[in-house]
C-alpha cells in the first residue's frame, strides 16, 4: 500500500520535518498504554501534539493479518487506513487519518497510522459511568445519537464488528449530541443483512445493559429502525441472540 498524507494535514506535518516514516518513526514518545502484543508483533500507541493540533501517532512490527488477498501477511493498520477512508466515501462518521505508511526489511515489517485526536469529545463507556447524573434530556439525545449512527452505519452496508461503547465517541452540538466510530479494523460489509446486524448491536446492548432501561433500549431501537413497527421484533431477536451466548459460557 502506498504512503498517505491527508491534504489536510501536509503543511502541519511538513512544518514539523515529520511528513515521513522515518521522521514519524524516530519519534521519542511515551505510550499511552500497553502495547498490543497480539498477531505475534508490537503494537504502540503515543500522543503527539503540533501547534495546538493533536494526533495518536500508532507504529507498529510485525502486527500482521492473513488473508486471500496477502497470505503472506499486511499490516493491520493498512486495514484500518482502507476502512478509514471507505467510512468517509460513505458518509459514516468516525476518525480521521492524517498519515500512513509501511516499510520492510528482512524479517521485519513496520507501518505507521497517525489519526486525529478526538479532543472534545468522550466515548460512551465514560459517559455509562456517569449516566445516572446526567439530565434526561442528555440521557435521550445520547442515545439519539447512538441509534442515528448505528442506522448510518448499516444503512451504508458496513458492519463495525467491534460496536462497543469504547469504540462509540460522541460530543455535544447545542441541544444535540453527535456520535463518531474509532477501531475500524474489523469492519466488513453486511454479507448477511438483518442477521449480521442483530449480531453487531447485540453486544453494545449486552454492555450498556447495567444503564439503559427498557424504554431506553427501545428509544435506540425506534432511532435505529426510523420507528416503532418492528421493534419489538428487533427486542426479541436480540434478546435471543444474547441468551445464545450467555448459554455457551
Amino acid at each position: 500500500m502506498t504512503d498517505f498524507i491527508a491534504a489536510e494535514d501536509r503543511a502541519l506535518l511538513e512544518r514539523n520535518g515529520l511528513a515521513s516514516f522515518e521522521a514519524l518513526w524516530a519519534l521519542q514518545l511515551e505510550p499511552v498504554d500497553e502495547p498490543n502484543t497480539e498477531r505475534g508483533g508490537v503494537s504502540t500507541v503515543c500522543r503527539l501534539e503540533l501547534e495546538g493540533q493533536a494526533y495518536y501517532l500508532k507504529r507498529q512490527t510485525n502486527h500482521l493479518t492473513r488473508n486471500l488477498a496477502h497470505p503472506f501477511g499486511e499490516p493491520t493498520f493498512a486495514r484500518e487506513l482502507r476502512n478509514i477512508q471507505r467510512y468517509r466515501e460513505l458518509g459514516i462518521p468516525a476518525l480521521a487519518a492524517a498519515f500512513f505508511a509501511a516499510r520492510r526489511q528482512p524479517g521485519e515489517s513496520r507501518a505507521i497510522l497517525l489519526t486525529r485526536a478526538l479532543d472534545g469529545w468522550s466515548d460512551l463507556h465514560q459517559l455509562l459511568e456517569h449516566w445516572s447524573t446526567l439530565a434526561l434530556a442528555h440521557r435521550q439525545a445520547i442515545i439519539l445519537a447512538v441509534g442515528q449512527l448505528a442506522a448510518t452505519l448499516h444503512g451504508a452496508g458496513q458492519l463495525h464488528g467491534c460496536f462497543y461503547p469504547k469504540h462509540i465517541f460522541l460530543r455535544t452540538r447545542g441541544t444535540a449530541w453527535e456520535a463518531c466510530l474509532i477501531d475500524l479494523e474489523k469492519t466488513r460489509p453486511l454479507w448477511f443483512g438483518r442477521r449480521d446486524r442483530v449480531k453487531d448491536l447485540e453486544p453494545l446492548l449486552r454492555r450498556v445493559s447495567r444503564y439503559w432501561e427498557e424504554a431506553d433500549v427501545r428509544l435506540f431501537l425506534e432511532t435505529y429502525l426510523g420507528g416503532e413497527r418492528q421493534v419489538d421484533d428487533w427486542m426479541d431477536r436480540l434478546g435471543a441472540r444474547q441468551r445464545d451466548k450467555e448459554g455457551r459460557r
